[in-house]
């Protein structure tokens, strides 16, 4: 699950790179954000299968915060299929652009959001080790980048262009870094109890 994150995340920050996307085709380019999310997608039905619990849907436990997480970020995996296949398109009018390519991203972004926010509560409910929280907060930083890269895809109706296509490649490559570490993070077994309150007695001092 996790090295499918990490592949997921590198072919996101490759497709958003100038050194990239200005020597190949666009074709390939959209290729790669596809293939990304496909992974995304695979990797997030692993976490949610894991993630299968029964009781109470709305109990403020670990496992049930943690199967909404996993669940939320599935759909919004789903999203991000729906929006980089049509950005492989061409001739898309405007509308149909803005309607097949940014709305789906747009949803995917704040589904990945909400999943992130759901993940930090149940890291707190649970009293979570340092190494856990930090694989949480690099989830959500790349969250709040995609975020700002899904605004920033905004095509502004009197010119045709985005918001802003500098932070487009910027969220996007900065949100798919994080992503990244978090997933390597989420490959390494945390450090035993006595060892991690040992390292945060050190960083306290």
């Amino acid at each position: 699950m996790a090295l499918l994150f990490a592949l997921g995340s590198a072919c996101f920050v490759l497709g958003s790179v100038p050194l990239y996307f200005d020597h190949f085709d666009a074709a390939v380019v959209g290729a790669t954000f596809f293939v990304g999310s496909l992974l995304f997608t695979s990797a997030a039905s692993l976490q949610f299968h894991g993630a299968a619990t029964t009781g109470p849907l709305f109990r403020k436990q670990p496992a049930r915060l943690d199967w909404w997480s996993a669940g939320v970020q599935w759909v919004g995996t789903l999203c991000f299929n729906v929006s980089t296949l049509a950005a492989l398109f061409t001739g898309l009018s405007a509308a149909q652009a803005q309607k097949l390519v940014w709305s789906p991203d747009f949803y995917g972004s704040a589904a990945f959001l909400v999943s992130s926010a759901i993940a930090i509560v149940s890291l707190r409910v649970a009293h979570a080790g340092r190494h856990d929280r930090r694989i949480g907060r690099l989830n959500m930083a790349g969250s709040i980048a995609f975020g700002i890269a899904a605004v920033a895809a905004f095509v502004l109706p009197h010119t045709g262009e985005p918001i802003s296509i500098e932070w487009v490649n910027l969220g996007t490559a900065l949100g798919g870094v994080c992503f990244f570490v978090a997933s390597v993070l989420m490959m390494r077994p945390a450090p035993p109890a006595t060892e991690a309150m040992q390292l945060e007695g050190a960083v306290a001092r």
